[in-house]
C-alpha cells in the first residue's frame, strides 16, 4: 500500500459525501456541528446526508423491525425500508455501500485511506439483533467493524468512519501533511507533544524541542514515536516504514 505522502499528492477530489441510513437520525446532528468535521461541512468539503429509515417503512406504526424466522430473542431489521431508502439515494460515480457490522473487516487507518478514495460512502446502521441477511447479499459491497465489542447500534461506528475518513480529504485539516504525522500513519504511534509553559509541576519540555534545529527535532520525534509504539503497540512495528538508522535504534531498544 502506498505511503500517505504519495496518496495526498494524487488527491484532487474536493468533496466527500456520506449518506447514513439510521432509525435514530437525531444522534448525528450534535456531533456534526463541531470541530474539524463541523468546519469541513460548513465549507462544503464534506457533506453528510442522514436518512431516517422509518420514512421508508409502511403501515400505521412505520415498523422497521420484526421477529426473526426460526425463533430466538430480539428483533431483526426488515429489508424493505432499508432497500427503499437505498434506492432513494442519488449515487455519485464512485460510491460504496457499507454495512456496519461486528462481523465485518476491522476498521483501521489503512482502510480509512482506502475509503477516502471514494466520492460517496453509504453507511447502513444496524440495530437490535441485526439486519435481514438479504440486505447484505443484495446491497452491501463491504462490511466494517470498528472493534471487537458490542454496541447498541451502528450509529457510533458510522461517526467514527465519517470522522476518520473526512480528515484525509484535502482541505479538511489546516495542512495536508497533518494527518500523516498523526498516530497509525506510517505504522507508528504519534510522538509526545508539548506546549507552554516550559516547566509544569517540575517537568520540563525536552531541550531539543527548544533548539530550533528542525532536523534534530524530526529525528527526536521519530525515535520517540518508535519508542512509544514499542511500549504500547509493538504489533504495529511489523508494518512500520523504518530506515536503516531507525531499525538499529529499534533493536537497541529491544535489547534494553
Amino acid at each position: 500500500m502506498p505511503r500517505p505522502e504519495r496518496r495526498i499528492k494524487k488527491r484532487e477530489k474536493k468533496e466527500m459525501r456520506f449518506d447514513v441510513l439510521t432509525i435514530f437520525p437525531d444522534m448525528f446532528s450534535p456531533y456534526l456541528r463541531h470541530g474539524v468535521l463541523g468546519k469541513a461541512i460548513e465549507k462544503g468539503i464534506v457533506k453528510v446526508n442522514v436518512i431516517n429509515i422509518r420514512d421508508f417503512a409502511t403501515g400505521k406504526h412505520k415498523n422497521t423491525d420484526d421477529r426473526p424466522y426460526g425463533g430466538g430473542e430480539g428483533m431483526v431489521m426488515k429489508p424493505e425500508p432499508i432497500y427503499r431508502a437505498l434506492k432513494s439515494i442519488e449515487r455519485k460515480e464512485k460510491s460504496l455501500v457499507i454495512l456496519l457490522s461486528p462481523q465485518g473487516e476491522r476498521f483501521d487507518q489503512d482502510m480509512a485511506w482506502e475509503l477516502s478514495s471514494y466520492d460517496q460512502l453509504i453507511l447502513i446502521c444496524g440495530r437490535y439483533e441485526g439486519i435481514d441477511e438479504r440486505i447484505r447479499i443484495l446491497c452491501a459491497k463491504k462490511e466494517i467493524s470498528i472493534g471487537d465489542y458490542i454496541l447498541s447500534g451502528g450509529e457510533p461506528a458510522a461517526l467514527v468512519i465519517i470522522d476518520a475518513v473526512s480528515r484525509l480529504i484535502p482541505g479538511v485539516l489546516g495542512g495536508e501533511m497533518s494527518n500523516i504525522e498523526e498516530s497509525f500513519n506510517n505504522g507508528l504511534l504519534e510522538y509526545p507533544q508539548y506546549t507552554r509553559p516550559r516547566v509544569f509541576e517540575g517537568l520540563e519540555v525536552p531541550e531539543v524541542l527548544l533548539s530550533g534545529n528542525h532536523e534534530e527535532i524530526r529525528k527526536w520525534r521519530r525515535r520517540e514515536a518508535i519508542k512509544r509504539t514499542l511500549e504500547r503497540r509493538p504489533d504495529l512495528l511489523e508494518k512500520a516504514n523504518l530506515n536503516e538508522e531507525e531499525r538499529k535504534f529499534l533493536e537497541e531498544l529491544r535489547k534494553r
